[in-house]
C-alpha cells in the first residue's frame, strides 16, 4: 500500500534504530549521573547527538535544547517568554502550525497581544502588511520556515532581517524544513527554531529547541525539578530518543540532495498526472516555492474525506495530522483564500525516501476513480434533492 503522508510522520530508519539498540541494554545509563562510568556514558552519547542535531541547523551544540517534540519546544519559547515578560506582543503568520497558534492563543486570553499576519494567496507570508508600523514594539515573529500542509516556503531571510531591524526576536518552527530544503539558522540568524527528530526518519518523542545565547536569557524554563538541560528543560533525559534523532540528522545531512531532486520529479510526475486525469483540480501554492515532496490539491465537486475513504489502496491525508482530527476547514487554505467549500475538496500528497514511481502511478489511479465515484454520487445526492 503506497504510504504518501511523509508529513505527518516518516518511518523509522534501520541505521536509526541500529543506533538505538545500546542504549535500551548495555548503554543504558541516566546523562545525569555522571558520577560513574554507566552514567558518563550516556552523557557522551548525548553530547555527540547535541553535535549532530546542530550541525544540520548551522548552530552551536550548546544552543541545543532537547524536547519531546516541536510542540513543546513550540510552547516553551511562547510560555516561556510570557514568564520573562508582561503583556508580551506576539506577531504570528496566519498559516502557522496548530502548535504555535493555540499557545498564543491561549496567552492572548491571559494578557499577551497576539496579532496575526495574513498570507497571499500563494500562501507566503504578506510582506507589505508586515510594515514598520506593524513591527514596531513587537517581541517576537514567529514564521514557519515551511508549511506543512502546502509545502510553501517563507522567505526566512528577508523577514528576519526586518524583525531584527526592529530588535524583534524571530522564532521558526522549521520541523518540514529541515532535511529537504537548505536551512542554515545561524546564517540566517534566527532566533529560536523548533523542529522533530519523526520528520526526518528519526524516532517520535524527541525534538528539538534550538535558541542562541541571548535568545535564551528572554525565556525560562516552563518546566521544572532536576534542572536538565542548562536548567532549561528538566526531566530524565529520553536518551535513546535523542541519540537516534542525532543519527537522523546525521543521515538527513548525508542524503538531502540526492533525496530532494527524486521526491521533486515524482512530486511533479504526480501533479501532472492528475490534472490529466482529473478535471477541475488545483494545486495549491503552486505559484511559490515549495518543499519538493509536498502537494496539495482542491478537486471540485468532491469532499477529501470521501476521496480518501473512497481509495483505501493509499494512504494521503487532507492535512497537518495534528488538526486532520478536527471537524473544520484547513486554517491554512483558508487564510490563502480558499472558501470553506474548496478547503474541505483538498487533499495532501507528500513523498518520502521509500516512494516509488509505482507509487504516484498507483495513487492516481486510485485518486482519479474514487473522485469518479464521489462527483457521481454527490450528482445523484443533488438530483433528488432538486426531484424533492
Amino acid at each position: 500500500m503506497p504510504y504518501l503522508d511523509y508529513n505527518a510522520t516518516t518511518p523509522t530508519d534501520r541505521r536509526v534504530i541500529e543506533s538505538m539498540l545500546p542504549v535500551f541494554d548495555e548503554k543504558f545509563g541516566n546523562p545525569s549521573s555522571a558520577n560513574h562510568e554507566t552514567g558518563l556514558a550516556a552523557l557522551e552519547l548525548v553530547r555527540d547527538a547535541r553535535s549532530q542535531v546542530s550541525k544540520i541547523v548551522g548552530m552551536r551544540p550548546a544552543d541545543v535544547i532537547f524536547t519531546s517534540g516541536a510542540t513543546e519546544a513550540n510552547n516553551m519559547v511562547f510560555n516561556g517568554y510570557s514568564i520573562s515578560k508582561e503583556s508580551p506582543r506576539f506577531l504570528v503568520a496566519a498559516t502557522e502550525h496548530k502548535s504555535v497558534l493555540e499557545p498564543c492563543l491561549f496567552l492572548s486570553r491571559h494578557g499577551a497581544d497576539v496579532q496575526i499576519i495574513p498570507v497571499l494567496p500563494d500562501g507566503t507570508l504578506d510582506l507589505d502588511k508586515l510594515n514598520e508600523k506593524l513591527i514596531q514594539g513587537a517581541d517576537i515573529l514567529s514564521v514557519m520556515a515551511a508549511n506543512s500542509e502546502t509545502g510553501v516556503i517563507h522567505p526566512t531571510k528577508e523577514i528576519v532581517q526586518r524583525a531584527h531591524a526592529h530588535n524583534v526576536l524571530v522564532h521558526c518552527d522549521a520541523t518540514q524544513a529541515i532535511g529537504r530544503i537548505p536551512f542554515d539558522a545561524g546564517e540566517l540568524e534566527i532566533d529560536f527554531m523548533t523542529f522533530s527528530s519523526h520528520k526526518i526518519y528519526g524516532p517520535k518523542g524527541c525534538g528539538a529547541l534550538i535558541a542562541t545565547r541571548e535568545a535564551r536569557k528572554e525565556i525560562q524554563a516552563i518546566l521544572h525539578g532536576g534542572g536538565q538541560e542548562n536548567n532549561m528543560r528538566s526531566g530524565t533525559l529520553n536518551v535513546p530518543g535523542i541519540v537516534g534523532f542525532g543519527k537522523a540528522c546525521e543521515i538527513a545531512m548525508n542524503k538531502k540532495e540526492s533525496d530532494n531532486t527524486l521526491q521533486q520529479e515524482l512530486r511533479d510526475c504526480f501533479e501532472e498526472k492528475i490534472i490529466q486525469n482529473v478535471p477541475d483540480v488545483t494545486i495549491n501554492g503552486k505559484d511559490a516555492k515549495r518543499l519538493p515532496n509536498t502537494s496539495n490539491i482542491t478537486i471540485r465537486g468532491a469532499l477529501a474525506d470521501a476521496i480518501i475513504a473512497n481509495a483505501p489502496e493509499i494512504e494521503i491525508s487532507t492535512g497537518s495530522a495534528c488538526s486532520s482530527a478536527a471537524i473544520e476547514p484547513s486554517h491554512v487554505l483558508t487564510a490563502m483564500g480558499l472558501n470553506t467549500g474548496e478547503a474541505n475538496e483538498s487533499i495532501r500528497v507528500s513523498i518520502g525516501r521509500q516512494t516509488t514511481r509505482e507509487d504516484i502511478d498507483v495513487a492516481v489511479n486510485a485518486i482519479a476513480k474514487a473522485v469518479q465515484y464521489v462527483r457521481g454520487k454527490e450528482a445523484e445526492i443533488a438530483g433528488s434533492m432538486n426531484q424533492c
